[in-house]
């Protein structure tokens, strides 16, 4: 009889031990769309494998999360958009930024992701005379058209309810991308144009870029960082709020400055503090 009973105890005890293990384990796995293209946020490497700083960060929070395992999928913005508002992934990250009508879409964490340094591209001849957006202001305040659904619209709205002194003209473009930015303040025709500083270097200082013609006769001028972020479905904010904690945690041990030196070269995210 007592053979039974210890019979009866081991086994439950085992039965206890793989009903414990197998809660512990138990992990939900999480699609995480990001752009294949937008080098060095989010991209595909030479490898095929998902890369960039956005992607690396987050890398670092599914260790932190143990009950998350995330399944990177490198897509188009359209389609990382589209689904993580149709739900086909649980969020997603292309160096975003926040905007009122994202907000109704979307579930945006209380903290960004990193940082997108956006500045003034002038001529090179007029650098003496513009050091940063209000003395652009005073020179002519002539920027190229910005389109109004754009995040960078609001950057420059901003900037003018702060400076009622010191107003840059904030004209509406009748596209959301003006390719011809830097060819406008080159002639003239505008003496400055919003960009976003990674543009400028993979556009006009890069050898072999599309106007790298112009290399010697634009400068940037930085003027802020703009935070980014990654997206989630609406559904999604008990993962939003798993992130925000995690990520918090790599903020404060310096992973994403780190992070940001090996992806940029420099502490972007330094820029928002």
């Amino acid at each position: 009889m007592k053979k039974l009973i210890l019979g009866i105890t081991l086994l439950a005890l085992a039965l206890g031990t793989v009903s414990a293990a197998s809660k512990k384990t138990k992990v939900t796995k999480v699609r995480v769309a990001h752009t294949n293209y937008y080098v060095p946020y989010d991209f595909v490497n030479d490898k095929g494998e998902s890369d960039g700083f956005e992607v690396a960060v987050l890398k670092e929070v599914d260790k932190l999360l143990e009950e998350y395992e995330f399944e990177f999928y490198p897509t188009s913005d359209d389609d990382l958009l589209i689904g993580v508002l149709q739900g086909k992934y649980a969020f997603g990250t292309k160096g975003v930024w926040i905007t009122e009508e994202r907000k109704q879409k979307y579930v945006f964490p209380k903290n960004p992701i990193g940082a997108s340094v956006v500045g003034l591209v002038i001529r090179s001849d007029t650098a003496d005379q513009i050091t940063d957006l209000p003395s652009f202001a005073k020179y002519s305040g002539k920027l190229v058209p910005i389109s109004a659904s754009s995040a960078q619209f609001a950057v420059i709205e901003d900037y003018n309810k702060a400076h009622p002194d010191a107003q840059v003209k904030l004209v509406p473009a009748d596209q959301f991308v003006v390719t011809d930015g830097y060819v406008w303040v080159n002639e003239g025709r505008y003496d400055a144009y919003l960009d976003i500083k990674l543009s400028f270097q993979n556009n006009v200082l890069k050898d072999g870029a599309a106007y790298s013609q112009y290399k010697d006769k634009l400068t940037y001028i930085t003027y802020k960082g703009i935070p980014t972020w990654p997206i989630f479905n609406k559904k999604q904010q008990k993962l939003a709020d798993a992130y925000d904690k995690a990520i918090e945690k790599l903020i404060a041990d310096g992973t994403v400055s780190k992070l940001a030196i090996q992806y940029f070269g420099e502490d972007v995210s330094a820029l928002l503090k």
